[in-house]
């Protein structure tokens, strides 16, 4: 049976234990009213949680108390709404979740969603106040934004405090970044004069519209807030509970649900970059290959966006503690048009960058390769930025499909050695991944599947037609999740590839199945309850060890800037745990290869190499940077902060200064379409050109070099012999 029929059975077997096992006790939409709406959704979804999850926890007194911090943290993450007697009438029911859940009973959503719209109207109130008066930017006096360990108010004073540190903080920031564009146009207007000086005039007049700025963006904010309904609340409610069963497991509500099958389509309007709210703030967690941002290529994953501005508009928005849904409103827009996002870089700097909004293509996010040459060896190297398939038809194109067909272009062009690039590739196919797999050994077993209820399965290659036998090197890094984790892992227990990456990929070693809740009501006519995305399924290695929270282990490790940055599967919360089962039978690549001799060269290679070095460092300083909560309301202070992160951050701008003698070309077939295409030219020119600076793109060459030398001196000692 193939990957997908697998996957696609073991769907349907669930949906129907869940349907027949539901009919006996399943409602009616007659039988509610709209209220009672909220009570079926917590039957449907704790019953299909309880039945249909692949490791389903038990609903006790434990579990209530992990979904209260959590829920009361998404409801309030910077502590600036609820006090600490809100919290101590809250306390009552930090035990009783559980119980209310088994009852239906939604009394404890009831008191926490009146008392947020009561805390909101009068920090409304407390905000306006505060901005009605000037800063004094020369007082001494700090803000803390470790929000997770600061203490709920307990006065009404405190909490005007607490504000009035978050605008003040806000202000200073518009207070620099309009003397920062005064003195920039000074120094336009007045090349031959002295160093810009502001008078306390115009300092005053600054502040002032610093303040009228920071107004703005919290009554805009507020509007956001204002337009929320009862059930934009209550599906925050849900997600606080389904999640703590896995950071996979998500409730979708109607309206999210659309959006969810438009993404699924492969149609992205916008900037073209996936985002996740962490806290207050908005990050960016995928960078979607073709897409505006992927195109401009000065926004990386890790960056968080403060501000947004559209083209039409004076004054930017601050997004800083806005739902992420109104956020993704502001920065999405019609093609053509530009939003301007201020971004805090992963390296502590803040810059302002312009995007012209555009509908991803397509042709980016497929498989592309090129070739070098070195040594007087010609090796070729192929991205793939995700395992692609047409679900409907998996006879057209698809990832397996596409790879093959590069690698015997590649072939065509006398290539002796093979970098497969799975960097930032989160995932997709399974079974693309196996017939990939196929591709590189003559058949066996690939990865090992076990669904909820079902024992385990075991997905082969069983095709014994192998189309590259030759060097192979896989790069991986921390965003490698998934799909490419399964591919990375098959060839690194065949010793089929050497993996040249992060000290550890991402760690997503669980599949998910999208459930239509609406399937669960009898007689539904117009109640849309949404879907569940529910984890069904858990990945496991040929050798019995699991992908997830591990992980693959690159063979030679290398630091990149994510690797001391909270991006994988273990800094998630509530991640299954890893685990292990029996191995399957498989037999160790039989070549003429010295791997083990080839991975200790590179890791001397690798210990030595000053570009690495500076990269690391660049990593810990990153790091370093991102954990500072203590932040000056002192202008002087907090300018010279900024001036310090600035020259430190420029400190590593050699990074991006590296240079191999390499030169990578594109294939024949590519070359004639580069001709007619100027788009696709400028495309290549500029891949081909980062290329030549990855110093991990040089390494995997100098591997498959050394691969190719130790293949021919045993080949040749075996034919003495």
């Amino acid at each position: 049976m193939k990957p997908y029929d697998l996957m696609k059975r073991n769907y349907n077997i669930l949906m129907l234990v869940l349907l027949l096992a539901f009919a006996s006790c399943s409602f009616t939409t007659k039988t509610f009213n709209d209220p009672d709406k909220d009570k079926m959704l917590i039957q449907i979804i704790t019953y299909v949680l309880e039945r249909g999850h692949f490791d389903p926890k038990t609903v006790d007194d434990a579990f209530s108390q992990e979904v209260y911090v959590d829920y009361l943290e998404n409801l309030d993450p910077l502590k600036r709404y609820f006090y600490e007697s809100d919290i101590k009438e809250f306390d009552k029911y930090k035990n009783e979740i559980d119980d209310q859940l088994k009852a239906y009973d939604i009394s404890f959503f009831k008191l926490t969603h009146e008392r947020l719209l009561k805390r909101m109207t009068e920090a409304k109130e407390i905000h306006q106040t505060i901005l009605s008066k000037p800063f004094d930017f020369s007082k001494d006096e700090t803000f803390d934004s470790d929000y997770e360990n600061l203490p709920y108010v307990r006065s009404k004073k405190q909490m005007k405090e607490r504000w009035r540190q978050q605008l003040k903080y806000s202000t200073l920031s518009n207070f620099d970044e309009k003397l920062e564009n005064l003195e920039k146009a000074f120094n336009k207007e007045n090349q031959n004069e002295k160093t810009f000086t502001a008078d306390l005039r115009k300092l005053e007049d600054i502040e002032k519209e610093a303040r009228e700025a920071t107004s703005k963006s919290f009554e805009e904010y507020f509007d956001f807030t204002g337009d929320l309904e009862r059930k934009d609340y209550f599906t925050v409610y849900i997600n606080a509970i389904v999640e703590e069963f896995d950071p996979h497991t998500f409730y979708f509500a109607p309206q999210d649900k659309d959006r969810f099958d438009t993404a699924m389509k492969g149609s992205f309007e916008g900037i073209g970059a996936r985002l996740q709210k962490r806290m207050d703030n908005t990050k960016i967690v995928d960078i979607i290959s073709g897409g505006p941002v992927w195109r401009q290529n000065k926004i990386e994953v890790g960056d968080i966006i403060l501000k947004v501005r559209q083209e039409d508009e004076e004054e930017a928005v601050s997004i800083v503690g806005m739902r992420l849904d109104d956020a993704i409103k502001l920065i999405k827009g019609p093609k053509g048009s530009k939003v301007f996002l201020t971004m805090k870089k992963i390296d502590g700097t803040v810059e302002d960058i312009a995007i012209v909004r555009d509908v991803v293509e397509l042709e980016e996010t497929y498989a592309k390769s090129s070739k070098v040459e070195k040594d007087g060896k010609t090796f070729g190297i192929i991205n793939l930025p995700k395992f692609y398939v047409d679900f409907d038809d998996y006879n057209k194109r698809n990832a397996a499909s596409d790879i093959k067909k590069e690698i015997e272009r590649l072939k065509a062009e006398g290539m002796e050695g093979l970098v497969l690039d799975l960097r930032n590739n989160g995932g997709g196919s399974l079974q693309t991944v196996v017939d990939m797999a196929g591709l590189f050994i003559k058949d066996g077993p690939i990865v090992q599947v076990r669904s909820t209820g079902e024992p385990k399965e075991v997905l082969s290659d069983r095709d014994k037609s192998i189309v590259w036998d030759g060097p192979f090197v896989i790069l991986v890094n921390e965003l490698s999740a998934s799909a490419s984790e399964i591919l990375a892992a098959a060839m690194q227990d065949y010793k089929r590839a050497i993996v040249i990456g992060s000290k550890q990929t991402y760690g997503k070693g669980t599949v998910q199945n999208v459930i239509d809740l609406n399937r669960m009501v009898r007689n539904n006519k117009g109640a849309d309850m949404g879907a569940l995305k529910l984890t069904t399924q858990k990945f496991y290695r040929i050798n019995g060890g699991s992908t997830q929270l591990e992980g693959v282990k690159s063979d030679v490790v290398v630091p990149d800037r994510y690797s001391f940055i909270d991006v994988g599967e273990k800094d998630q919360e509530n991640p299954l745990p890893w685990d292990q089962i029996e191995p399957v039978d498989y037999a160790i690549w039989n070549s003429y290869f010295d791997y083990d001799g080839t991975i200790q060269k590179s890791k001397e290679r690798m210990a030595t190499n000053e570009q690495l070095k500076l990269i690391e460092e660049s990593a810990k300083w990153v790091k370093k940077v991102r954990d500072i909560d203590t932040h000056s309301l002192n202008y002087d202070n907090y300018k010279a902060k900024t001036e310090r992160n600035e020259l430190e951050a420029k400190r590593f701008d050699k990074i991006a200064d590296y240079k191999t003698d390499l030169t990578f070309k594109s294939l024949p077939y590519e070359m004639t379409l580069v001709a007619k295409d100027t788009i696709l030219r400028e495309k290549r020119k500029r891949w081909h050109e980062s290329l030549s600076k990855d110093v991990y793109v040089e390494e995997a060459l100098n591997v498959l070099n050394d691969l190719k030398l130790t293949y021919g001196i045993n080949k040749v000692a075996e034919v003495k012999d």
